[in-house]
């Protein structure tokens, strides 16, 4: 009796069940996938969240919570499914978005704004999903003019170019870093001044300004022949102007870079670097752990601009990063070189090198069966590190502040290793406790 029962559901299941299953096949939902268009960006963020800088949350209770205060994993912002986002910047705190918007506004950020460096939003300390930054606009200018060319944020300051070439500046200008005349004892919280810098103000006529660089407390500024302007905090020589005076006039730096075409400038706090077209590197401001001179009687701290004879040997120079007791390049091969304090990528018992030494290929995801693989971008914030490579994959080290190398914990990693973002990066933004990704899909 037994075997014939298992003979009969075996003959319904094989038979007589497709057969009725397939009457009801158009009623079954079918989904289909839809992917993002290829020039979509998307953009991911993790590290502390109280501050609002990751711009995840649209709750202001659930933002409180002590759960959410930090985002382990990289996590896709609900933001740039609205909003078409071309580029990214990450502040001590804080992150701004340039975008492509139907209504012509440009430029949106998120995070802490005690300073108002995201610009006036009542009595808001924090702003925790990106807000419309309003830049002050003259009546003949077109949303296009004020699309963002380039931007930059530091402690407390934000730096913005715009396509037609003028400059606005927002947030704490205690040391002239905004480029405007200090006031004593200002307020910056609930301040309305975005300072308007116009096109040629303080650079050559038809020389326009194509990067902006923002350390912890002054600014710099690259023209597109390569000349480099500075203003703000100079304590530690930062400004390469010769002295260590703090200063709100935005005034050319020269030094060993004066006849040079610099292509790019690096700071996140106090060390500042510069690359040329030929991928020779430069530096000048903080070098209390040899980062610039590693000779015996070298001074701690550099007020001009310096050929850095440290990085000769190592091939032409296509990048670099400056951290805050750290240097990084990249060479034109793919080859990654670390330097001064901190974790350097090459374990736990090595601190400290005075000469850049190679960080290996296979960290960065060289192997067998993908030889061609090579780093194409680096950059750091003040603990940490990170470089991009030719796949598009995202590997990070260093100290591992409220998990701001999105590792899935918040230990510190003494190797680069690959961050788990479900895209392909093309840029990134360094905070001093969270990261900002900017990418596409991989379809």
């Amino acid at each position: 009796m037994m075997k014939l029962n298992r003979q009969f559901v075996r003959s319904i299941t094989s038979k007589s069940k497709r057969i009725i299953l397939s009457q009801d096949k158009d009623k079954v939902p079918q989904y289909e996938g839809k992917a993002s268009p290829l020039n979509k960006k998307r953009v991911y963020g993790w590290g502390f969240q109280e501050t609002g800088a990751l711009g995840i949350q649209t709750n202001v209770k659930k933002a409180q919570e002590r759960y959410t205060q930090t985002v382990n994993f990289p996590t896709r912002l609900k933001f740039s499914e609205n909003c078409e986002v071309e580029d990214v910047c990450a502040g001590y705190g804080f992150s701004l978005f340039s975008v492509t918007r139907s209504d012509g506004e440009t430029l949106f950020a998120t995070g802490i704004n005690t300073d108002s460096q995201l610009g006036y939003h009542g009595t808001l300390d924090v702003i925790i999903y990106p807000t419309v930054v309003q830049l002050p606009r003259k009546p003949e200018e077109t949303p296009e003019d004020l699309k963002v060319r380039c931007m930059g944020a530091g402690r407390a300051h934000a730096v913005v170019v715009t396509k037609n070439g003028t400059i606005f500046t927002l947030g704490n200008n205690s040391y002239g870093q905004c480029g405007r005349t200090v006031i004593k004892d200002e307020v910056y919280k609930g301040s309305h001044i975005v300072h308007r810098i116009e096109k040629g103000t303080f650079t050559e006529e038809g020389d326009d300004v194509v990067a902006v660089e923002c350390g912890q407390d002054h600014t710099m500024f690259l023209t597109e022949k390569g000349k480099v302007y500075s203003c703000g905090w100079g304590a530690d020589g930062q400004t390469g102007r010769g002295h260590y005076l703090n200063s709100s006039e935005i005034m050319e730096v020269k030094g060993d870079i004066k006849d040079e075409k610099i292509v790019k400038l690096a700071c996140s706090s106090d060390c500042v670097l510069a690359l040329n077209d030929n991928g020779e590197v430069f530096g000048w401001g903080n070098s209390e752990y040899g980062q610039l001179d590693d000779t015996e009687h070298a001074p701690p701290q550099l007020n001009t601009p310096k050929t850095l004879e440290v990085t000769r040997g190592r091939g032409k120079i296509k990048d670099i990063a400056s951290g805050g007791s750290f240097c990084m390049i990249l060479n034109e091969e793919g080859l990654v070189y670390t330097w001064g304090y901190g974790i350097l990528g090459f374990g736990p018992f090595v601190q400290q090198t005075a000469k850049p030494e190679q960080l290996l290929p296979p960290l960065f995801g060289r192997n067998d069966f993908s030889n061609k693989t090579e780093v194409v971008s680096i950059g750091c914030g003040v603990f940490h590190m990170g470089a991009i490579n030719s796949d598009g994959d995202l590997f990070m080290w260093g100290k591992n502040r409220f998990s701001c190398l999105g590792l899935g914990h918040k230990k510190d990693q003494f190797f680069p290793f690959k961050t788990a973002v479900n895209a392909k990066v093309e840029k990134v933004g360094f905070g001093v406790d969270h990261t900002i990704a900017l990418c596409k899909s991989f379809i």
